[in-house]
């Protein structure tokens, strides 16, 4: 496969990749503004199941770029959400705003991992400027979930919803960054 199909191979599957988390995210969203507002089972469950549903997913995405093993931003990303799910399920047997803080400091790792992750796919992919943003953003939401967490505010889903609603924003972004060069660069290549 010539390095131009390689690149197109890759930047069709992180374009389907974006689209899917970004759905998958929104759906969280909607559900946590929604019904698990006023379920706390649902809303326990779904606290566990984000950072479980980043892991399989860097997984996923790792496999499909040369494996854990080449993409050591995606395998610590991995290692991190599972340990964060874990986390996240026994903080919810002490208070929310514990699992806020683990929250926070989950967000600042991994929103540095995903920065690194989308520099080092700038050169083969493009259009990453919007991962990087928004793994800076993680971080700096992370400083504030942990600042939160030791303030005597009542603490939900819901607080955490908006990190999911951003970085869902950011998944979009790039996914139809990813479209609209593509198309680009098919319409070049039919008007040469």
């Amino acid at each position: 496969m010539s390095g131009q199909n390689r690149a197109q191979s890759s930047s069709g599957w992180l374009k389907n990749y974006y689209y899917l988390r970004f759905a998958v995210s929104a759906a969280w969203v909607a559900v946590a503004f929604t019904v698990a507002k006023s379920v706390p089972p649902l809303a326990a469950v779904m606290l566990v199941a984000y950072p479980l549903w980043d892991a399989l997913a860097n997984y996923v995405d790792a496999q499909r770029s040369g494996g854990l093993g080449r993409n050591k931003s995606q395998l610590l990303n991995f290692a991190v959400s599972i340990l964060t799910a874990i986390a996240v399920a026994l903080a919810l047997g002490r208070s929310m705003n514990a699992v806020l803080a683990v929250y926070g400091v989950w967000a600042v790792v991994s929103g540095a991992f995903q920065l690194l992750t989308a520099l080092r796919r700038w050169k083969t992919n493009g259009a990453q400027w919007a991962m990087i943003l928004s793994g800076a953003q993680s971080a700096l939401a992370g400083l504030f979930f942990v600042k939160m967490a030791g303030g005597a505010e009542a603490i939900g889903i819901a607080n955490v919803a908006p990190y999911a609603a951003f970085g869902a924003f950011y998944f979009l972004v790039s996914a139809v960054w990813l479209s609209v060069s593509d198309m680009l660069r098919k319409s070049r290549q039919v008007a040469s």
